[in-house]
C-alpha cells in the first residue's frame, strides 16, 4: 500500500491504479481495501477516464457501505458525470445522472462539510438543462413561432423553475403570448413576472407591456371584427382566403 500511495503522491496515476489494483485483488477482505478501492478510483478520476472512475466510485459503495469513504465517493461519482456532461447543446444524460448523484448525496450526507461544493455543482448542472430548453424557446421566438415558443418557456417554468433561466422565461412567455394576440394570457404571464421578480432587469419592460395591452387588445378585436364583416358580406362562393389573409396580417402587427 505504501509503494502505491508514493505513486499516488508524485502524481504517477498510470503506475499507481494498478497497484491499487493488485491490491483490491488480492486483499479484498483487508481493513485498506476500501482505501484501495478509492485511491484506484481516484486514479482514474486524475486520469481524465471518467467512465472507468465513475465505475470503480460505484464499486466501492455496493462493496463497501460502511466504509469511511462513502460520502466521497458519492460526490465522486456525481463529480464524474458533470466533467462527462456536454454542451448544453448536445444530449444531457450525462447532465441528468449528475443532478441525479448530487441530490442523493445532499439528502444522505447533510452534515458533510461537501455540502456546500455539492450544491454549487447541482445548481450549474440544472441551470445546464435549462439552458438548452431556453435556447430552443428563444430560437423559436426570434423565428416568431410563437406558439411553439410558448410550449418551451412552460417547460423551464414547470421544471427550471429555480434555474437563472426561470425569470426571462417568465418574461418572454408573456411576450409570446402578447404576439400570439393571447391577451389574458399575456397579462397573466406579466403580473407573475413582475410579483416574482421585482428586481430583474427586464422589469420595466414587463411594466411598461402590460400597459399597453389594453390599447392593443381592443385594436385587434376591432381588426377580428371587420374580418368578420367582411367574411359575412361575400358571396357564398368566395372563399375565406382574403379574410385570412387579413387576419394574418393583424397578427404580424403585434
Amino acid at each position: 500500500m505504501a509503494s502505491a500511495m508514493k505513486l499516488y503522491a508524485k502524481k504517477d496515476y498510470l503506475d499507481a491504479k494498478t497497484q491499487f489494483r493488485i491490491i483490491t485483488l488480492s486483499y479484498g477482505g483487508s481493513t485498506i481495501a476500501d482505501k484501495a478501492q478509492y485511491e484506484l478510483a481516484e486514479c482514474h478520476f486524475f486520469l481524465k477516464e471518467y467512465i472507468l472512475a465513475a465505475s470503480e466510485f460505484e464499486r466501492l459503495m455496493k462493496v463497501f457501505p460502511n466504509s469511511e469513504f462513502m460520502d466521497d465517493s458519492k460526490y465522486k461519482l456525481g463529480l464524474c458525470y458533470y466533467k462527462l456532461s456536454p454542451k448544453y447543446a448536445l444530449d444531457q444524460e450525462y447532465t441528468t445522472k449528475a443532478i441525479k448523484e448530487f441530490r442523493e448525496f445532499l439528502e444522505d450526507y447533510e452534515s458533510s462539510p461537501l455540502v456546500p461544493e455539492v450544491e454549487n455543482k447541482l445548481e450549474e448542472a440544472k441551470d445546464k438543462l435549462a439552458q438548452k430548453v431556453y435556447a430552443a424557446a428563444d430560437q423559436y421566438r426570434k423565428m416568431g413561432y410563437y406558439d411553439a415558443a410558448i410550449v418551451y418557456f412552460n417547460i423551464i417554468m414547470e421544471r427550471h423553475y429555480d434555474s437563472k433561466f426561470a425569470a426571462p422565461a417568465q418574461y418572454w412567455l408573456g411576450e409570446c403570448y402578447f404576439h400570439a394576440a393571447k391577451f389574458s394570457e399575456a397579462r397573466e404571464s406579466f403580473e407573475l413576472y413582475i410579483a416574482r421578480y421585482p428586481r430583474h432587469e427586464l422589469i420595466s419592460k414587463a411594466k411598461s407591456r402590460m400597459e399597453k395591452i389594453p390599447r392593443e387588445q381592443e385594436k385587434y378585436l376591432k381588426a377580428s371584427a371587420k374580418v368578420h364583416t367582411k367574411q359575412d358580406a361575400a358571396q357564398p362562393r368566395c372563399t375565406i382566403t382574403g379574410a385570412v389573409s387579413e387576419i394574418r396580417s393583424v397578427r404580424r402587427h403585434f
